[in-house]
């Protein structure tokens, strides 16, 4: 006996509005399941696509960590420097001249000896600006270098102590001490640039320079100072010797003083009284400034430019992912016509797209917060330092990613929603 097959019971086509009637009940569903498998088969439909759309987000994410981390590891790096410069500098200004009743300067002849007797203080000098005759030049007797400068030179007069608080380096020869400083000896230090434009490569011919008519033997090439840079890397003369040719200091007389980690504010606070206990009020005494308030104003200086640059660099990314979601959105107007003619909604569509820019953003998130992190140990490796990263930053990078996905979607997602079936299908 022949069984007959059932017949399939078709449900009869309805026709849809394009949104259902406030009156009507949607019964149409997208699980979160479907929608993550649409947005990983339309991403994996253009792989290349999708890695180069992604790429904004991979480097303006990157930027961000790499862009933050840097600045934190600088600015511990500045720290470090400031504790051991900054924080050991103390710097005493010469300011009798308000009172009219000093001349000469206010500094004894041993401020040296007395500012170096205090407990902390590494090394301590005075100086001050030479002021030349009008008619004073440079000069040298090197035939090939001879020449005589259009402009006075800089010249600094300095103690022993002075040089040793700025942290001279030498490039060639040697500094002048206290045999120089007690006769007046004429000798002078000159900064490697001012040797490169006068000739001098080599102290090995004992060479001579000239300030006016007067000659100079140079003792050393100065090739570098940890403080005041702008006063002795010229031409450095004794303090003696200054005395002696061109008299006291009229202005800018001061002293420098280095001293031990943590005995910089108790130097500046006994330093006035140690130079002249009868008038202390002679003397302006900087202490070093708070190194968190300056640690602080690096970090939030750099920290606001460079994330000027990490926005700049997101803002490329979300631009891309909207341009290649919209093209997207345009080549597959085919496909959006048949599932919307096959009952999905507009905000089906709209979830779809976000879905994939969504996804799109949080991958381009995780692989640039993975770059950024390995580009500030690299950089802290390469340059001996401590490479310091927020974890926060780490956490927040990735949903950075997605939110930036998500924000470049929503257009082509609503373009993509705005599209009629029967349109979309006869494309």
């Amino acid at each position: 006996m022949k069984v007959p097959r059932p017949r399939l019971a078709l449900p009869r086509p309805r026709r849809r509005t394009r949104e259902a009637s406030p009156g009507q009940q949607d019964t149409t569903r997208l699980s979160a399941r479907d929608l993550v498998a649409e947005a990983t088969a339309g991403m994996l439909q253009r792989p290349a696509r999708s890695l180069l759309t992604a790429l904004g987000t991979v480097l303006g994410v990157g930027a961000f960590v790499a862009v933050l981390g840097l600045t934190a590891t600088a600015a511990a790096q500045i720290d470090t420097r400031f504790n051991v410069l900054s924080a050991t500098e103390v710097s005493i200004e010469d300011v009798s001249a308000a009172s009219g009743d000093v001349v000469g300067g206010a500094f004894p002849p041993d401020a040296d000896a007395r500012l170096t007797a205090l407990n902390g203080v590494r090394a301590a000098g005075t100086h001050w600006p030479v002021r030349l005759f009008e008619d004073d030049r440079l000069t040298t007797s090197l035939a090939a270098g001879a020449r005589t400068g259009a402009e006075q030179p800089s010249v600094t007069a300095a103690t022993p102590g002075a040089l040793t608080a700025v942290g001279a380096r030498l490039r060639e020869g040697s500094l002048f001490g206290d045999h120089h400083e007690r006769n007046a000896s004429e000798v002078v230090l000159i900064g490697q640039g001012l040797a490169a434009r006068l000739g001098i490569t080599t102290l090995e011919s004992r060479p001579t320079v000239f300030i006016g008519t007067r000659p100079f033997v140079v003792m050393g090439v100065i090739g570098g100072v940890d403080r005041k840079a702008e006063s002795f890397l010229s031409v450095v003369v004794p303090r003696s010797t200054a005395l002696q040719l061109w008299g006291p200091p009229e202005e800018g007389a001061g002293m420098i003083v280095s001293t031990e980690l943590g005995a910089a504010p108790q130097i500046a606070h006994e330093a006035a009284h140690a130079l002249r206990p009868d008038h202390p009020e002679y003397f302006s005494v900087v202490p070093p400034p708070d190194p968190k308030a300056l640690r602080g104003g690096v970090s939030t200086d750099l920290g606001q430019l460079f994330l000027v640059l990490a926005a700049i660099c997101l803002l490329i990314g979300a631009v891309g992912i909207a341009n290649t979601t919209l093209v997207a959105v345009l080549e597959r107007t085919g496909e959006i016509g048949l599932r919307r003619s096959l009952g999905a909604r507009a905000r089906h569509i709209t979830a779809q797209f976000l879905a994939e820019s969504g996804v799109l953003g949080a991958l381009g998130g995780l692989v640039g917060t993975s770059l950024g992190a390995l580009t500030v140990v690299g950089v802290a490796l390469n340059r001996e330092w401590t490479p310091v990263l927020h974890p926060g930053v780490v956490a927040a990078a990735p949903l950075i990613g997605l939110a930036t996905g998500l924000l470049a979607g929503v257009y082509p997602a609503w373009r993509a929603s705005r599209i009629e079936p029967a349109e979309a299908l006869r494309r």
